[in-house]
C-alpha cells in the first residue's frame, strides 16, 4: 500500500492524540503536526495551577516535546507554523514559520484540523490594556505570572464565572491577591442549575472573594502607574493590577471557512460520527468541532480535553479504516473550588427544558462516606430522569468528598442507558471510610424509584413559591423535624408536627387540605408522606427537604 501522507493543523489534545494514534496504527505514513505556539502538547488544565503556584515547575505541564514525538513516534512536529489556507482542489496547505516568515506549501491526502477554541474577547473600551490576559497556553500563563510578580499584584478581577474564571479566582487567591469575580450572568457556572450552587457561594465568601452576579464589564481605563480601572455596568469602578477575560471560548473555524467546509448552527465545523467534515480528505476534531449532545441529541459546543483526546483517536482509526464511532457528548466535568468540589454530567435542567424534553427531578443530600466514620461530609445531588422509563438524563453534585466519583459512575450510567433501577441496584465499593452501604448513588436511585413508582407525589421547593403567589389558598406546609430544629430556619406559616408523634396526632390535620410536607433533608418527610397517604391525607413531599430550600436562588 501506498503511504498517506497526513497534515495535521494543531496539537495540544485532539491533534496530538491523533497523531500519536495514527503511528500505532500505520508505521509507513508520513505524519505531519503543524503547531502556532512553542508547545505541541502540554496541559492546558492545569494553567491556572501553574499561575497559583500549586503546580510550580513548568516542565511538568509538558505532556510531549516535538523531540519525544520525533523519537517515539516519528511524527515530524513543526511549532511556531501557522496554517494560513487550506486549497482543497489540490489538496494543499498554505503554512508560514512564524519565526522567519518563510511561507511554503504543503501537499496532503487527508488533512485533520485540531486549532481548538479561542478566549472571546468583546470589543470593549480598552481591552488591549497591559495587566488584562486571558488564558489558552503556556505563553500566556508566563505573561500572567510575570505581570504579577514584577508589579506584585494585590487586586485582581476575573470577570467571568465558568470553569477558568473560577479556577483562577482560587488560584489567585492562594497567592494572597484580593480577588473581585464579575459576572455578567446571575450565577457562576452556566452549565448548572442555579439552586445547586449555594455552597459555591458560601466558600467564595469564606475565602473573601468578592462575587458581583448580573454585572458585566463596560470598559477598562488605565489607572495609576500600571494599575486599571475596570468599569462595570452597575457603574462602580474597580481597581485592578491584574484582570482576566475568562468569558468562555470561542472555536476556530476561520481555515475551515475559508474553505468552505460546512459549519454547524452552533457555530463549529460539522462533522459526521467518525469526525469527517464535510470534505471526505478532512476531518476535524476537538474544541472547534460542532458535537451531538447525548442526551437529548441536538448540536452542541461542549470545549472538554477529553473528548478532545477520544475524537483524535478516533478520527485516527477512521482514516487507517477502523470502524470507531463517536456517540456524542454529554459533557462530564468536574471542578475543584477551594475546599469544594462541584461536577456534573449529562442534561440540566435548563437544557431539557431547552430542549422540551419531559424529565422529572429528586435531590438527595447524603454522607460521601459512612457517617460513623470520622470526617463524614454531606454532599448534595440531583438527578434528571426520564418520567415514563426512568432513563437516566443527568445528574449535577456539589460537596467536599467523594462527588467526582459518584458523577462518574453517573455519566457511565448514562452511556449505557441504564434506569434509576440500575442506581437503585448499583453494588459499589464499601468500607466505612469510603462509602455507605446505601452508596449516594443508590439513594438517588431509591429516590426516583419511589417517585416513578408514585410511591410519594413529590413537589419542588419553587412550586410552593409559585403557588402561593398564584393560588387562593395555599397548601398547608407541614414540618416534621423536631421543634429545635425549626430555629435555623424554617417555611413561614408552616406547622410543626414532629414524625415521631404523626400518627398519634393525626386528628389535628385537615383532611380537606392538600399537604406539603418537609423536613431537613427529605428522608423523614419521605416517611411521614407515606404514612399520611395510608391514612387518606392528600399529601406531597418538598423534595431535598430544607437544605434543598436554602440552596434556591
Amino acid at each position: 500500500m501506498a503511504s498517506k501522507r497526513i497534515l495535521i493543523v494543531g496539537g495540544v489534545a485532539g491533534g496530538a492524540s491523533c497523531a500519536a494514534r495514527l503511528r500505532r496504527l500505520d508505521e509507513q505514513a508520513e505524519i505531519f503536526v503543524f503547531e502556532r505556539s512553542p508547545d505541541v502538547s502540554f496541559a492546558n488544565c492545569g494553567l491556572p495551577y501553574h499561575a497559583g503556584g500549586v503546580i510550580q515547575d513548568r516542565r511538568k505541564l509538558l505532556l510531549a516535546t516535538p523531540e519525544k514525538f520525533r523519537d517515539w513516534f516519528s511524527v515530524e512536529v513543526r511549532t511556531r507554523h501557522e496554517v494560513q489556507e487550506i486549497d482543497r482542489e489540490r489538496q494543499t496547505i498554505e503554512v508560514q514559520n512564524l519565526q522567519t516568515g518563510r511561507t511554503t506549501t504543503e501537499p496532503y491526502d487527508v488533512l485533520v484540523l485540531a486549532p481548538g477554541a479561542a478566549p472571546v474577547q468583546p470589543p470593549l473600551p480598552g481591552i488591549d490594556l497591559p495587566g488584562i490576559f486571558s488564558l489558552r497556553n503556556l505563553e500566556d500563563v508566563d505573561r500572567i505570572n510575570a505581570w504579577s510578580t514584577k508589579h506584585e499584584a494585590e487586586q485582581a478581577v476575573v470577570v467571568g464565572g465558568g470553569y477558568i474564571g473560577l479556577e483562577m479566582v482560587e488560584n489567585f487567591s492562594h497567592r494572597g491577591m484580593n480577588v473581585t469575580l464579575l459576572e455578567q450572568l446571575d450565577q457562576i457556572m452556566p452549565p448548572m442549575d442555579p439552586e445547586m450552587l449555594a455552597p459555591a457561594y458560601e466558600t467564595l465568601r469564606a475565602n473573601s472573594v468578592d462575587v458581583r452576579l448580573s454585572n458585566g464589564v463596560v470598559s477598562f481605563e488605565p489607572g495609576e502607574d500600571h494599575t486599571l480601572a475596570v468599569v462595570c455596568e452597575d457603574k462602580q469602578r474597580l481597581t485592578a493590577d491584574i484582570v482576566i477575560l475568562a468569558i468562555g471560548v470561542r472555536p476556530e473555524v476561520r481555515l475551515a471557512e475559508a474553505a468552505g467546509l460546512a459549519i454547524g448552527e452552533t457555530g463549529g465545523i460539522q462533522v459526521d460520527e467518525r469526525m469527517r467534515t464535510s470534505d471526505p480528505a478532512i476531518f476535524a476534531v476537538g474544541d472547534a468541532v460542532e458535537v451531538q449532545d447525548f442526551v437529548t441529541g441536538r448540536p452542541s459546543l461542549i470545549p472538554l480535553a477529553g473528548p478532545a483526546n477520544r475524537q483524535g483517536r478516533l478520527a485516527a482509526d477512521a482514516i487507517c479504516g477502523r470502524e470507531s464511532t463517536f456517540r456524542g457528548t454529554q459533557g462530564t466535568a468536574v471542578l475543584g473550588l477551594f475546599d469544594l468540589t462541584l461536577a456534573m454530567t449529562g442534561a440540566s435542567e435548563k437544557t431539557l427544558r431547552e430542549a422540551d424534553m419531559p424529565y422529572e427531578k429528586s435531590y438527595t443530600h447524603s454522607f460521601d462516606h459512612a457517617s460513623y466514620y470520622p470526617g463524614a461530609e454531606m454532599m448534595m445531588l440531583k438527578l434528571l430522569f426520564a418520567p415514563d422509563n426512568g432513563r437516566i438524563l443527568g445528574a449535577q453534585a456539589i460537596g467536599r468528598q467523594g462527588v467526582d466519583k459518584r458523577i462518574d459512575v453517573i455519566a457511565m450510567a448514562i452511556q449505557m442507558g441504564a434506569t434509576v433501577d440500575d442506581l437503585k441496584q448499583s453494588e459499589l465499593c464499601y468500607a466505612p471510610q469510603f462509602g455507605s452501604a446505601k452508596d449516594p448513588v443508590n439513594m438517588a436511585g431509591f429516590v426516583a424509584e419511589n417517585i416513578l413508582a408514585d410511591d410519594v407525589d413529590v413537589v419542588h421547593w419553587v412550586d410552593l413559591k409559585n403557588r402561593r403567589e398564584t393560588d387562593g389558598e395555599p397548601p398547608l406546609v407541614l414540618d416534621v423535624r423536631n421543634p429545635a430544629e425549626t430555629g435555623a430556619a424554617s417555611v413561614p406559616g408552616a406547622m410543626n408536627l414532629p414524625l415521631g408523634e404523626l400518627r398519634t396526632r393525626l386528628d389535628e390535620l385537615p383532611r380537606d387540605r392538600e399537604i406539603w410536607v418537609h423536613c431537613g433533608v427529605g428522608l423523614r418527610s419521605y416517611y411521614a408522606s407515606r404514612i399520611l397517604r395510608q391514612n387518606g391525607f392528600k399529601v406531597r413531599n418538598l423534595s431535598g427537604g430544607m437544605k434543598t430550600c436554602k440552596a434556591l436562588p
